[in-house]
């Protein structure tokens, strides 16, 4: 293999390890981070986040609420918690895990989270705030790939670089195009439509790959020494875990290439907690 590693691991501890001494100067000041975290039903994946989560509130130090709920649940109820949470002085950040249950609306759920303590960055207003280049949560996983190339590799400018993200999701595609540009990069932005993919692809000097497809970017997709990041996290043939990236093929052609797992997931929560500890700055020291 002839690609650098990124290793989403390492740099996810950077962070954390960054956050837990913050927190204890914080705690100096009288100053506790609390997250409250929300899971309706029993999806096994959400159960796993959920646990995650509370682990790395342990680590670094925050408190965590946790509000784990049947999948019968109604909305009336889960608004109720929010509304409540909301009102809370020791609560920054509010978490509801995704998927929620068929029978709820995601988009009320998210619409009801107060904006400054939404530090998924799922709402509207921070969506927003993310398109005009004001202050907000920016969703954490693409937060947590720009944390990816800017510490995994230090020397590398992504200024001037053209990128091309893969998928459109609310949740990757679209805030990571407004993160890459606010970088300075030149961004293209791919998805199921696209009629000459390889050929897009292969203009990038990096690539990010969101689908949730297994193995859909192939070596025939990468021009050699480009920047390949991948996102998706699926289960292949033989039920393991696998991106959208074939690794095997691309990492001889690439820089760089991040794994799965071990790459962009750990990523996702460290930038999570990041979000928290901006959340308590701005509540309770005004910041």
């Amino acid at each position: 293999m002839s690609a650098t590693l990124i290793d989403g691991k390492a740099i996810s501890q950077q962070i954390k390890d960054e956050l837990k001494e913050k927190c204890l100067e914080l705690k100096d000041k009288g100053i506790e981070v609390t997250l409250a975290v929300i899971l309706v039903g029993s999806d096994p994946a959400s159960q796993v986040y959920v646990r995650n989560k509370k682990r790395a509130c342990e680590y670094i130090g925050y408190n965590s609420l946790s509000y784990e709920l049947p999948e019968d649940t109604t909305m009336e109820k889960l608004l109720g918690i929010i509304d409540e949470l909301n009102n809370r002085s020791d609560v920054d950040g509010i978490l509801v895990q995704m998927p929620l249950p068929k029978h709820m609306d995601e988009k009320k759920v998210i619409n009801a989270i107060r904006p400054d303590k939404d530090v998924d960055g799922f709402h509207p207003m921070n969506v927003g705030a993310l398109v005009v280049g004001d202050k907000g949560f920016v969703s954490c996983t693409p937060a947590g790939v720009i944390q990816l190339l800017k510490r995994g590799l230090p020397d590398y400018d992504i200024s001037g670089k053209e990128c091309v993200i893969v998928g459109r999701s609310n949740i990757v595609g679209k805030p990571m195009s407004l993160l890459m540009l606010r970088e300075n990069a030149t961004v293209t932005v791919a998805h199921s439509r696209t009629s000459n993919l390889k050929e897009v692809c292969k203009r990038a000097d990096i690539i990010i790959a969101a689908v949730g497809k297994a193995g859909v970017i192939t070596k025939d997709h990468v021009k050699p020494g480009a920047v390949v990041i991948d996102v998706g996290i699926n289960r292949g043939d033989d039920g393991k875990l696998c991106g959208d990236v074939k690794f095997d093929e691309v990492s001889e052609i690439a820089h760089a290439i991040t794994p799965v797992p071990g790459g962009v997931g750990p990523m996702t929560i460290a930038m999570l907690m990041n979000n928290c500890y901006e959340a308590a700055l701005s509540h309770k020291l005004g910041e």
